[in-house]
């Protein structure tokens, strides 16, 4: 029996309804963490007593530099799923860009935007 190379288009249509729900929860998540980082709720330490003020600007700098860093991320996580899109269109998507072979369905429902199979990413394949 021959070995499967790519998945099938039915398949394929699978993963891009789970690519796709990830991928806009995941730029609704990305708006939020932009207007923390902005300030777009008006919400800041202008709004606060003089007493709290100085321990709220602290606080608001170290929220934002977060809020920063998980936007930076979920902007990558984004693109990351974008390109798997993109594999889709391509037929491409589910091979492992090591090894050649298929990762796992199992694999890629956890991690959509998947480009390694498990034993290519802990890096157990001979060469």
């Amino acid at each position: 029996m021959k070995e499967k190379t790519r998945y099938t288009d039915a398949e394929l249509e699978e993963f891009k309804a789970i690519i796709m729900e990830k991928l806009e929860a995941a730029k609704g998540e990305y708006e939020n963490l932009r207007s923390a980082v902005m300030n777009a709720d008006g919400n800041d330490t202008m709004d606060t007593s003089p007493t709290f003020k100085v321990l709220e600007e602290g606080a608001s700098t170290l929220s934002k530099e977060d809020a920063g860093r998980l936007a930076h991320r979920q902007m990558k996580f984004i693109q990351n799923l974008q390109a798997a899109l993109i594999r889709i269109e391509n037929k491409t998507y589910g091979v492992c860009r090591e090894t050649g072979v298929l990762i796992p369905k199992e694999r890629l429902r956890a991690v959509p935007h998947a480009t390694l199979s498990i034993e290519a990413k802990e890096g157990k394949v001979r060469r």
